[in-house]
């Protein structure tokens, strides 16, 4: 790509358009057009994660099929945007659908207030602005005068609430009047609304009037051309989708469009080598990998966007969490705060790189997510924090192995595990470890860390790492020592160094080891004291005018803890 002028990096464009317009680089993603202009489905729904694509393939339909007009009622011409892209290449029966159908195109997303009556109002403005869209309807003579009155009042925003539950196949008839074409609807991020009145309290209320929308919109709707509806999870027991059986839900387990949504292996590496970025791949593996939507491995699009991005900034920059969902991770803090023995055990297997099995279904709800554990690892997987991996049915329920996708994903729950520690620590005593050390209760100490081990969850494999932020973490804020990590002492580092905050206070000297077995640990001890002494780690100290100052070598095996005093 030398000497040539290469594509932008764009980061959060949601419209094709745009994209396209201002020379990003766009992955083509055009075929599912062609896969769904060809379907005889009537109304899909994809569920894949938060920032895989949705929006932008929303926006790439819309651009596609649209008959889209001025305020004026002049055609826009959409044609040349997919100039090059792999539809143009489908004949001439997906050609000439090109710009064909009025379309109603709703956005969800914005829908997170703090009450019903915010979050109702938003999605008000958000109908509106669809109707505003389509003025030139209301301008051009074809409808009745009482719905040329009721669209313009809509299209005003009027303050009346019994306008719009039904305003969306309302808005289609109108439509189908002026183009004489039935409608597309796509609605993006449908439950956006839903997840945010769970978390907010006020789901039952929303649910109404989701229900009443998507019931004029796509189930009593005979000027419905096609409905093609995105979001993170599928809702049906609230009966949302009530009597609609023209539906067909295309979720990660499916085998249809399973690279419609994310990146597959090919296009990250033909994206890494337009940016003369390939030897990255290794890295960006580890950390971006892991999804399998049917059978396509999937990389996390937004975070493959973004490292790229930097990458060129700088291409020293070291791979970082780039996606979230903050639903999703409250979630996850949840869990871990309400954990069980049992999910403590299954957490402790994710983050040492295992999997657990567990019952999945297409099922869930925000309502139901906390009725058992299985619901809210069902959450998990299809929010994205959990990749499948063998499969088989057990009865009539279907189960997957679950394991963490990647390095991504496991700082996430790797920091969601410490908040609730710190969070814990804040809560707990631990006055008694303190005086145990002070008064040299080897014995005692190591008996409270090991209880405060068994409450916590592991990870990294119970390395040393682990150990020693959980031990610094467990000594850190109690009042009355001042705790130092790997600061430099003598000759060299001690692990973990307390200070009484007073003049000639006490202060002690510990260093971390962890055994390979129960039998190692004594021996462990052995060799953490004559660190300590070869070292010098207690001569600063001593220096500085501590007295005493006390030397441990704290030894560590799964979660049991022994200690031992040098004399």
């Amino acid at each position: 790509m030398s000497g040539k002028k290469r594509k932008k990096i764009s980061i959060g464009v949601e419209d094709f358009k745009e994209l396209i317009e201002k020379d990003g680089y766009f992955v083509d993603k055009t075929l599912m057009i062609r896969d769904l202009l060809e379907s005889n489905t009537k109304v899909t729904l994809f569920t894949r994660p938060r920032r895989f694509g949705k929006t932008l393939n929303q926006f790439m339909i819309r651009r596609f099929v649209e008959d889209e007009r001025t305020e004026q009622g002049e055609k826009i011409d959409n044609g040349a945007l997919f100039d090059g892209l792999a539809i143009c290449s489908c004949g001439k029966e997906i050609l000439s659908q090109q710009q064909k159908y009025p379309v109603i195109f709703l956005s969800l997303k914005s829908a997170k207030q703090v009450n019903y009556k915010l979050a109702y109002t938003e999605l008000k403005k958000r109908i509106s602005e669809e109707f505003k869209r389509h003025i030139y309807v209301a301008d051009s003579g074809v409808l009745p005068e009482d719905e040329e009155r009721r669209f313009i009042e809509i299209a005003s925003l009027v303050d009346e609430d019994t306008l719009y539950p039904d305003s969306i196949g309302f808005l289609s008839r109108c439509l189908f009047k002026y183009h004489g074409q039935n409608v597309m609807i796509l609605i993006d991020e449908y439950d956006v609304p839903l997840e945010n009145a769970y978390f907010q309290g006020f789901y039952d209320d929303m649910i109404g009037f989701i229900r009443a929308l998507f019931e004029s919109a796509l189930k009593t709707n005979p000027y419905l051309e096609k409905g093609i509806i995105t979001g993170c999870l599928r809702i049906s027991r609230e009966s949302i989708f009530t009597g609609l059986n023209n539906l067909e839900v295309n979720s990660v387990l499916s085998p249809y469009f399973s690279d419609a949504f994310g990146f597959n292996t090919e296009e990250v590496r033909k994206m890494l080598e337009y940016y003369s970025l390939s030897d990255k791949y290794p890295e960006l593996k580890q950390w971006y990998d892991g999804y399998l939507f049917g059978k396509e491995e999937i990389y996390n699009p937004w975070s493959i966007l973004n490292y790229v991005k930097n990458g060129l900034a700088d291409p020293d920059a070291f791979p970082k969490p780039y996606w979230s969902n903050t639903s999703s991770n409250s979630i996850i803090r949840e869990m871990i705060e309400d954990a069980d023995e049992e999910t403590k055990r299954d957490l402790e297997v994710l983050m040492d790189g295992g999997s657990i099995e567990k019952s999945v279904h297409e099922d869930i709800t925000y309502g139901d997510i906390h009725e058992s554990k299985d619901n809210l690892w069902n959450f998990l997987f299809f929010t994205g924090y959990l990749k499948a991996g063998n499969k088989r049915m057990e009865g009539e329920n279907l189960c997957l192995e679950l394991s963490i996708p990647n390095r991504e994903i496991k700082s996430i729950y790797r920091q969601s595990i410490l908040t609730w520690f710190e969070k814990t620590m804040k809560t707990t005593d631990r006055s008694p470890l303190i005086r145990a050390l002070e008064e040299g209760d080897c014995e005692r100490a190591a008996e409270l860390i090991s209880e405060q081990l068994m409450r916590t969850i592991s990870y990294y494999d119970y390395a040393e790492n682990y150990y020693h932020g959980f031990l610094t973490g467990l000594l850190s804020g109690t009042g009355r020592y001042l705790v130092e990590s790997n600061r430099e002492s003598g000759t060299g580092r001690p692990d973990i160094v307390l200070k009484e905050m007073k003049f000639m206070g006490k202060a002690m000297v510990l260093e971390l080891k962890v055994a390979d077995t129960f039998r190692d640990m004594e021996e462990c001890c052995r060799e953490a004291l004559q660190q300590i002494a070869s070292q010098n780690y207690a001569r600063p100290l001593e220096d500085d005018g501590y007295r005493p100052v006390l030397k441990y070598a704290v030894c560590f095996f799964k979660k049991g803890c022994m200690i031992r005093k040098a004399e």
